[in-house]
């Protein structure tokens, strides 16, 4: 028995040079991809590294600690008051994200799906607040909370204002509800479920992502809050938060960079943490909020 060898296919000048352009296309593209990677990953192993040197190592040139003194973090975790900081951030943050999203998710509802008069003026008003600097209005709101309210050296001035929606979250959500198809919403409706429980039965589990997006900035938005803290805080230590309290720490310790980027460190990894791990449905939310207008 005999088996045919298959003809080798005949390769023509145009397809050799397609395939060329294809390779460098790719080693162009990959190229490109792998210095940015190190644009943005090199400070940050740079930070990591000085933060396992010793003092002396790291007014020196070197780049990579000669005993990697990892008692660094222990020491920035047991100075006085690095605790309180990480509860009130924690608190500050995790609070003023729940408060944030659940007032946000029924304004952001109403925007994208009720027809009332006055909508469209409503969006205008919503955006226009956006637009507006927290600077602006610092002086009067500071006179309400601490003049009025009594309420300085503390974070609830930051806190409270969150349970009142979000202008950038409010916008956010309204743009990804519009992409959820109206049909799911009248067909709650003919099963006898009212707004309310239509919301929370049917729009809030396909909203997830748009949620997850908005959780996430204003999570990583409260953690790196400074001119808040600064503001209403700064007077009484108890209340301080870690990114004002790591400026304290700097000053403190000016001249100690193994310490200072250990604290910086430890205030950094939660929110790479969280959003490694939440970086799906935050790229999905983002995403998905400009597909219908």
């Amino acid at each position: 028995m005999t088996y045919a060898l298959d003809a080798p296919v005949a390769t023509t000048p145009a397809a050799r040079t397609a395939r060329r352009k294809a390779l460098l296309h790719w080693i162009g593209v990959h190229a490109l991809g792998v210095a940015a990677a190190l644009f943005f990953v090199l400070p940050f192993v740079f930070i990591v590294l000085t933060s396992l040197m010793d003092g002396q190592q790291t007014l020196t040139r070197d780049l990579v600690p000669d005993h990697w003194q990892w008692s660094n973090y222990k020491t920035v975790w047991n100075t006085p008051g690095f605790l309180t900081w990480w509860r009130n951030t924690l608190v500050y943050a995790g609070l003023g994200t729940v408060l944030t999203v659940v007032s946000s998710v029924p304004v952001a509802y109403a925007l994208a799906k009720f027809r009332f008069r006055g909508r469209n003026l409503s969006m205008m008003l919503v955006i226009s607040m956006m637009m507006l600097p927290p600077q602006v209005i610092i002086i009067p709101m500071y006179l309400f909370w601490a003049k009025q309210l009594d309420l300085s050296g503390t974070l609830w001035p930051l806190i409270v204002p969150m349970a009142f929606g979000d202008a950038f979250s409010i916008f956010l959500l309204r743009q990804f509800l519009m992409t959820i198809p109206n049909e799911y919403l009248d067909a709650a409706k003919v099963d006898g479920c009212g707004e309310l429980r239509t919301l929370l039965r049917v729009v809030l589990p396909m909203a997830r992502p748009g949620i997850a997006a908005v959780a996430l900035f204003q999570f990583f938005y409260a953690w790196n809050d400074y001119f808040g803290p600064q503001i209403y805080a700064s007077e009484n230590p108890g209340a301080w938060t870690l990114s004002y309290g790591l400026e304290s720490f700097k000053g403190a310790h000016h001249t100690d960079w193994n310490l200072t980027m250990a604290a910086t460190v430890l205030v950094m990894a939660p929110v790479i943490l969280v959003f490694f791990f939440a970086q799906k449905a935050f790229v999905e939310g983002v995403t998905l909020t400009g597909v219908k207008g």
